[in-house]
C-alpha cells in the first residue's frame, strides 16, 4: 500500500505532501531547550526566566515577540498580518508545579526544590517555538499560506488560570481559530487523541467555613456540635448534588481539607472545608454554584451551623469545535498516517484553554508521551513524570501541518470567493 493511499482520509481528496519537516538539528535543540526548562521550572505569573528564553530563541529567528502585559508569556505573528482574514493561534502554557521532582537519576531533573514540570507544560512550549521556527523559515521561502500567531501563556495551573489575563490583553486580536496540545502519559509517542465537543470538564473551587458558639463535648445538645456539622456537609452535599443535578452532567464536589478543633473535649466555634468542584456539562457548570450553595446552608441550617461560602469559579469544559477537530485529524493524518491517530474520552481535568474557546473555535489534542512499549500506568502532576522526547518532533509537525492546511484551505476559498490572498 501507497504512503499516499495510508494517509488519505475517506472522502478527503489526496494532497501532495506538506513542506515543513523537522530538520534532525532543530529537532535536537527543541530537546535540549526542554530539558533546560525542565531544570528550571517556574511557578505560574513568575515565569520569567522561561518568558526571556522563548524571546530570545524567537528573536535570534528574526522574529518579533511581544510579551503581555502581565510580564510573563508573549505572543509572535509568523509572517505579516494584513487585517484581513483571521489567524491560526498555537497556543503552549508555560508554568509548572509546585511538587518536588522526583526522577532522581534524571540529568535534567529539576535545580528548584519543590517545583517540577510535572504536566509537560515545558513540552507543550517546545512544541509551540519549535512549529514557529519551521514556519518562520517556511514564510521566508514564501511557502507559508497564510499567518500564524504562536501564545505562550503563563500560569495555567493557577485557578481562574492565565488565559483570561491574556484574553483581556488582546491575544485573540485577529485569531479565529486557536489550537493546543496537552501531553497524555497513556498515549504512546508518535501518537495523538482527538475528541469532538467537550475533552475536559469544569473545575471551580470551593471554600466553606462553618461557625456555632462552642462549648463542652459533655454537653452538645447546648451547643452547634460544628464537627459533626462539618462531616456532614461534606457527606451529605454530594449526595444532595447527585439527586438535584442530572446523572449525566458528571458533577464531583470532591473534599481535600477539613480541619476543626484542637482538643478532644472542647466543641470548635470554627471549621473549615475546602475542595473542588467538577462537572462534564457545561449548563451544569453553569447552574452549580446555586445548587452548591442552596445544599451547604440547607445542611448546615438543619446543625445549627452558620456558614460562609467562597465560590471560586476556575474554568469551564474544553469543548472542541467539530470542524477544528477534523483539522487537526487531517493535520496528523498527513504527517504520519491516519493510523497515528486514536479516540480519546473526555477527562475530569480542568484546562484554561476553554476560556478561549469562549470567543474563537478551536480544539485540543492529546499528544502521546508514552515511550511505545512501556506498561507501566502513569500520570500527570506527579513529581516522577516524565516524557519520551520523540514526541516534542510529532507535534512540531503536527502543529506545521495544521498551520499550512488551515491556510491553504482558507487561501482557496478566498481564491472562489474573488478575493486577494494575504
Amino acid at each position: 500500500m501507497s504512503r499516499e493511499s495510508q494517509t488519505a482520509l475517506p472522502g478527503k481528496p489526496d494532497r501532495p505532501e506538506l513542506p515543513g519537516k523537522l530538520p534532525d538539528h532543530l529537532r535536537a535543540e527543541l530537546i535540549a531547550f526542554r530539558r533546560d526548562l525542565h531544570m528550571h521550572p517556574e511557578l505560574g505569573h513568575q515565569e520569567v526566566r522561561t518568558t526571556a528564553a522563548i524571546k530570545a530563541r524567537l528573536e535570534r529567528a528574526g522574529l518579533r515577540p511581544r510579551v503581555l502585559k502581565s510580564g510573563t508569556g508573549l505572543i509572535c505573528d509568523v509572517g505579516t498580518w494584513d487585517g484581513g482574514r483571521p489567524m491560526l493561534a498555537l497556543r503552549a502554557d508555560i508554568d509548572a508545579l509546585p511538587i518536588p521532582d522526583a526522577k532522581v537519576h534524571a540529568e535534567y531533573r529539576s535545580t528548584i526544590p519543590d517545583r517540577a514540570h510535572a504536566c509537560g507544560h515545558d513540552v507543550h512550549t517546545s512544541v509551540v517555538l519549535g512549529a514557529g521556527l519551521v514556519l518562520a523559515e517556511l514564510d521566508r521561502q514564501g511557502l507559508l499560506p497564510h499567518p500564524v500567531r504562536l501564545l505562550f501563556q503563563p500560569a495555567e495551573e493557577v485557578l481562574p488560570g492565565g488565559a483570561s489575563d491574556a484574553i483581556e490583553s488582546g491575544v485573540l486580536d485577529g485569531v479565529g481559530k486557536i489550537i493546543a496540545v496537552h501531553c497524555d502519559p497513556r498515549v504512546d509517542s508518535g501518537r495523538i487523541g482527538l475528541r469532538s465537543g467537550p475533552i475536559t470538564s469544569a473545575c471551580d473551587r470551593l471554600e466553606v467555613t462553618l461557625a456555632g458558639p462552642g462549648g463542652h463535648t459533655a454537653r452538645p445538645h447546648l451547643t452547634t456540635d460544628l464537627v459533626t456539622a462539618a462531616a456532614r456537609v461534606a457527606v451529605d452535599v454530594p449526595a444532595v448534588l447527585a439527586r438535584r443535578m442530572d446523572a449525566r452532567s458528571g458533577m464531583s464536589v470532591t473534599w481535600g481539607r477539613i480541619e476543626s478543633g484542637h482538643a478532644c473535649n472542647v466543641i470548635p466555634m470554627h471549621a473549615e472545608l475546602s475542595g473542588t468542584v467538577r462537572c462534564l456539562d457545561i449548563d451544569a457548570w453553569h447552574e452549580a454554584p446555586d445548587q452548591i450553595h442552596a445544599a451547604i446552608d440547607e445542611i448546615a441550617t438543619l446543625h445549627r451551623a452558620k456558614s460562609e461560602i467562597t465560590y471560586v469559579r476556575g474554568v469551564p469544559p474544553v469543548v472542541n469545535d467539530p470542524a477544528v477537530t477534523e483539522l487537526l485529524r487531517e493535520s496528523m493524518a498527513a504527517r504520519l498516517g491516519v493510523e497515528s491517530i486514536e479516540d480519546t474520552e473526555q477527562s475530569l481535568g480542568g484546562e484554561d484553554f476553554s476560556w478561549y474557546l469562549e470567543h474563537v473555535p478551536g480544539a485540543m489534542a492529546r499528544l502521546g508521551v508514552r515511550k511505545p512499549g512501556d506498561t507501566t500506568k502513569k500520570d500527570l502532576h506527579r513529581g516522577d513524570f516524565d516524557v519520551d522526547e520523540s514526541a516534542i518532533g510529532v507535534g512540531v509537525e503536527f502543529f506545521t501541518a495544521a498551520a499550512l492546511l488551515d491556510g491553504q484551505d482558507e487561501a482557496r476559498l478566498d481564491v472562489r470567493r474573488g478575493r486577494s490572498v494575504g
